[in-house]
């Protein structure tokens, strides 16, 4: 057989290259290809067309899928291994049956003397081939040794790895969330399922972690109900005077432009005062209007009136009206009762965050929050509330016996968005902060989006480890192609074609960029996100004026 490569001098000719195999004349020993150049990261070689069609037809399926786009490939250097992913192919235009095509090197491994499988695998290379080193396909022996644990104690199994069906795919826990991890996906892939399976996974090997997850549609309380704890409008009982002075304003203050600054800085004088009338602000002596302490929302209404009052003649008193009209429709309005109810005013903050970061977590190290009933126009702040106060109960924690904790962000696009659809939000910058120096205090951040390309690039790069499944927008491919190592390219041109359930990981979370199809969750362990079969229930009939009233109901009554 005969293969032909284009090299940058000119066409090269090469020999048949059943010669240069020896005497065994099986597919996993016999060459494929070889190189024709070498270029750091990135290299070309040339494959034969009549190998690889008798490689197709291999039992074994990682040898049959030798060569194509997003597979690996082997070449020998030295007594070592490489392993490169192919990224493209096109036809030698000199030979019908040559295939020139580009592959990037993913990292190494020691060939055992007796079976010459790789071994030992890691990731890198430190000894190059040369042009002319043979090409040789991959073996499921090899994929098992390249994708065994590494001496990596704790490990979660997601899936099995693309092409083959007995190789589990390995996360490595602790570079997975001591990193940030972001999971990509076109709506309709099954990444709810999938965000679920991965996080029942950490729950079942950890039973004593500690995991807040935001949870903007009410989908996951369903997966959750025997291994974590739900909470909603109806049982968060969030006290408001956890809100920084930010956090506030954007509550309170409706204003915009000047007005807006004039009544921020009637807020902060009011609300600094509200919070000095409490005990504990007495006790410490100095505090700031960020500062986490109990006030009565009837006392900033009073303070606000009483500097009204003190006001010269001419001088307006229309920013204090209208914050203080803002408190009383607040206080008025039964969808705030879960954040604003007079019996919040208690000093339970210790209480509330050993809620929150389950804490102890019972065995249960999960809490849900469902912020679907949350009113629309607060939202972004009370995830803005519980994203600040996991960072900084992690900040002021560093004197104690270090907990973790992982903040997880459903719809994340929602609320880091990128620079065009940013709003200039608070639960924009304390995400982003979260993203670039939560590492240090232990707190990790899982962003979860259908729409890569809308959420804010800078978090998106913090992310360590970027599982991506199916993604049918070319704007969105490009921002993951973007976001992802050099050597995981050859991967990225099969995301528009990937399965439900399939993805691809890569990262410091796998040793190597790979592919892999999840595994089937258990019914009752499944988020309530499946799509609605119109041809079933369209067929259906009787109890339409019962579910009607019912709905009514619920709506009035703001989800109560």
């Amino acid at each position: 057989m005969h293969m032909a490569a284009v090299e940058a001098s000119g066409r090269v000719q090469l020999d048949d290259l059943t010669h240069l195999a020896g005497a065994v004349q099986t597919n996993a020993h016999e060459p494929i290809g070889m190189v024709i150049e070498i270029a750091g990261s990135g290299s070309r070689i040339v494959l034969d067309v009549p190998r690889l069609t008798e490689c197709s037809g291999d039992p074994d399926p990682a040898i049959a899928l030798s060569g194509q786009v997003g597979c690996q490939i082997k070449l020998r250097a030295g007594n070592h291994w490489l392993l490169a992913s192919v990224r493209s192919q096109k036809q030698d235009p000199g030979s019908a049956e040559a295939i020139v095509a580009q592959i990037d090197f993913l990292g190494e491994g020691e060939i055992c003397p007796d079976t010459g499988v790789m071994r030992a695998f890691r990731r890198g290379v430190t000894v190059y081939p040369i042009p002319g080193s043979l090409v040789y396909p991959v073996t499921t022996d090899d994929l098992r040794q390249i994708y065994a644990s590494s001496g990596h104690a704790a490990v979660i199994e997601a899936g099995n790895v693309y092409p083959t069906s007995d190789i589990r795919a390995g996360l490595y826990v602790d570079a997975l969330l001591g990193k940030h991890f972001a999971l990509l996906g076109s709506t309709g892939t099954g990444k709810s399922t999938s965000a679920a399976l991965i996080l029942h996974r950490i729950c079942d090997a950890a039973p004593q972690g500690h995991i807040v997850m935001i949870d903007p549609h009410g989908e996951y309380g369903a997966a959750f109900r025997t291994n974590g704890v739900v909470l909603d409008v109806g049982n968060l009982q969030m006290p408001y005077w956890l809100m920084n002075f930010e956090e506030h304003c954007e509550v309170f203050i409706t204003a915009r432009g000047h007005e807006r600054l004039e009544d921020a800085e009637i807020l902060s004088k009011c609300l600094l005062e509200a919070r000095m009338r409490n005990r504990l602000a007495q006790e410490l002596g100095r505090i700031t209007v960020d500062a986490p302490i109990p006030y009565l929302l009837s006392d900033l209404s009073n303070i606000l009136n009483n500097e009204m009052g003190k006001l010269d003649k001419g001088r307006t008193t229309a920013g204090y009206l209208r914050i203080k009209n803002k408190i009383d429709e607040i206080k008025a309005d039964p969808r705030y009762q879960f954040m604003f109810a007079g019996m919040l005013v208690g000093d339970v903050m210790a209480d509330f965050i050993g809620k929150l970061f389950r804490l102890p977590s019972d065995g249960r190290p999960i809490s849900i929050i469902d912020v679907s009933g949350v009113p629309s126009e607060i939202t972004s702040t009370v995830v803005a509330v519980l994203s600040r106060l996991v960072f900084d109960f992690a900040v002021w924690a560093r004197e104690e016996r270090t907990q973790p904790i992982l903040l997880v962000c459903e719809e994340a696009h929602r609320y880091v968005p990128s620079e065009r659809n940013a709003d200039g939000s608070s639960v924009g910058r304390i995400l982003s902060r979260i993203a670039k120096e939560g590492r240090k205090y232990g707190v990790s951040l899982g962003l979860i989006t259908q729409r890569p390309s809308d959420l804010a690039e800078g978090v998106l790069s913090q992310c360590g480890t970027i599982i991506a499944m199916r993604l049918n927008n070319e704007r969105d491919q490009a921002f993951v192609r973007a976001a992802m190592p050099e050597g995981a390219r050859g991967f990225l041109d099969a995301i528009p074609a990937l399965r439900n359930r399939e993805c691809i990981i890569c990262g410091e979370g796998v040793s190597i960029p790979i592919r892999v199809a999840f595994d089937n969750l258990e019914e009752d362990r499944r988020p309530a996100s499946g799509d609605p079969s119109f041809s079933t229930l369209w067929r259906q009939v009787g109890g339409e004026e019962q579910m009607v009233v019912r709905t009514v109901q619920r709506w009035r009554a703001g989800g109560r």
